[in-house]
């Protein structure tokens, strides 16, 4: 399982590391079968809704010491065209491939859906300016 944060504490339990770690953002890999996550989920189950239990993302974050991140559609959209494209190069999905896979729709369908929502964010990025 992955969160991706703004800020972490200073330590992390054993059962979470960081990946990746740019100027704003931490990628934060959790062992999620892990004994002691495993003990944590159960400490924190909640209902979350009348007859759902589960554990809010908040309380997680809060007993970590992570603030969880929330990215603008803008983030969201560039890290999803890149994800994308390592999966259009990777050797198992051009495998798939050689070996006839065929969905109704494909890599680029995607890839081709994601830049209209990027222009439509751009355009409406540009409204915005000429208004304010």
């Amino acid at each position: 399982m992955k969160l991706y944060a703004n800020t972490i504490s200073a330590t992390l339990p054993d059962w979470a590391s960081v990946l990746k770690q740019s100027a704003d953002l931490f990628e934060i890999e959790i062992n999620d079968e892990h004994p002691d996550f495993q003990s944590l989920l159960e400490e924190l189950e909640t209902e979350i809704e009348p007859g759902i239990m589960g554990v809010k993302a908040e309380d997680l974050c809060s007993r970590l010491g992570i603030e969880m991140s929330n990215p603008n559609l803008h983030q969201l959209v560039e890290q999803a065209q890149t994800l994308i494209s390592e999966i259009a190069t990777h050797p198992d999905y051009k495998q798939l491939l050689n070996e006839g896979y065929q969905p109704d729709l494909n890599i680029a369908d995607a890839s081709t859906a994601l830049t209209y929502l990027q222009w439509e964010l751009d355009r409406e990025q540009e409204g915005k300016k000429g208004k304010g």
